[in-house]
């Protein structure tokens, strides 16, 4: 297993990925493709919200890459928080391809990502999930997650918030 940064190398495996998720309301905005935009573009927007260039919060995107050569996971790491990413969102937010799931591959993501996190500086980290999701909860608490106070959508949708003291 191994975190590798998106590049046209994986575009088959990353359309894969993503053709498994039946509701796109489950996985970071940062990892959708959209049929008219090529994957070329794709990589240079992601390059650019990395270095800066676009006037949003720094991120940084990887893909987890089992020994086989598949894509089962994506993570993207936010540098900081602003007031939106304090109540949904977080430092983190990662999703395993459906077909992977409960293998522990998102309990060793998130381990990975915090890794990150580290490099970065980041020493206080917030990661949140939807109140149903309790798959996404169990991970977070195995990597240290303490919860925190929920917050309520205008919709109604509960979301968790834990932070990782690191």
């Amino acid at each position: 297993m191994r975190l590798e940064k998106p590049s046209l190398k994986w575009k088959a495996e990353h359309i894969a990925y993503m053709n498994e998720w039946d509701d796109a309301r489950m996985t970071p905005s940062s990892f959708h493709l959209q049929a008219d935009i090529p994957y070329e573009v794709y990589l240079e927007e992601m390059a650019a919200k990395e270095a800066g260039l676009d006037n949003r919060m720094l991120n940084t995107n990887y893909f987890l890459i089992d020994d086989s050569g598949r894509l089962v996971g994506m993570v993207n790491i936010r540098h900081g928080l602003n007031d939106a990413l304090r109540q949904i969102g977080g430092h983190i937010g990662y999703g395993i391809r459906p077909s992977e799931r409960r293998k522990g591959y998102a309990t060793y993501l998130l381990s990975e990502a915090l890794k990150k996190t580290d490099q970065l500086g980041i020493h206080s980290v917030l990661v949140t999930c939807n109140e149903d999701n309790v798959g996404s909860a169990a991970v977070i608490i195995k990597n240290g997650g303490i919860e925190d106070e929920s917050f309520t959508e205008a919709h109604g949708n509960v979301v968790r918030r834990f932070w990782i003291e690191r």
